[in-house]
């Protein structure tokens, strides 16, 4: 099997009310961590705003129903129950018809771009792709072998997860290294401040798993 990395430029028709709105906001990214059936709508994702910002930002769903919002991770959690995705049309038949596996997060951006990871056959991940070609502009970023894994006993949040594997990507853990934490930043989209901040966090928070929270005995 593999691991596609699409990044879709939705139209305005076809993009969720919350990403049209993103460009007029004070969030600029919004990563979709879990959602529910498509006949009960309960979503769980995270925002790089705070929470009076992300509340604004929701007030563009209509069909919600309650809003949750916790703030964590130099952003805010929100818990959106909703009567229906608000997704277009086209684009939800087409998730749910393609035969392939949606891996969270779903990310999304300004300027209604978004990037999702799916994983399956190549000719059923082929086929999605084009069908989805027929709607919004989309491209594969990435393609790799899929992989199983075990969920890490170690507390990792979502965005010093990404600056991890950003860091492998670029070279940063090579020996000898071929990337710097300028790399990271840029593909994080950050400041390099920013990204050695993450990889700081991220990396005691290995170590400490699987060392062990104390630091082990001997």
């Amino acid at each position: 099997m593999r691991r596609v990395t699409f990044a879709v430029d939705y139209p305005p028709s076809l993009a969720h009310p919350m990403h049209r709105r993103l460009d007029d906001s004070n969030v600029s990214r919004a990563e979709l961590l879990m959602w529910g059936p498509m006949d009960t709508v309960t979503t769980l994702a995270w925002y790089d705003g705070a929470p009076d910002a992300v509340r604004s930002l929701l007030d563009a769903v209509e069909s919600s129903t309650a809003v949750d919002l916790v703030a964590g991770d130099g952003g805010t959690y929100a818990f959106v129950h909703q009567t229906g995705y608000e997704l277009g049309a086209p684009v939800l038949d087409l998730v749910a018809d393609s035969g392939v596996v949606f891996l969270p997060p779903v990310t999304f951006e300004q300027g209604c771009r978004a990037r999702v990871d799916a994983v399956g056959e190549p000719e059923l991940l082929a086929a999605f792709h084009a069908d989805l070609r027929e709607h919004v502009d989309a491209t594969v970023e990435r393609v790799a072998d899929f992989r199983r894994w075990s969920t890490p006993a170690v507390d990792v949040t979502t965005r010093q997860h990404e600056a991890l594997a950003a860091a492998v990507a670029v070279g940063y853990y090579d020996v000898p290294r071929t990337g710097s934490v300028a790399d990271v930043a840029a593909e994080l989209d950050c400041a390099a401040s920013t990204a050695g901040e993450l990889l700081r966090r991220g990396e005691a928070a290995l170590v400490r798993g699987f060392v062990g929270s104390d630091g082990g005995s001997g």
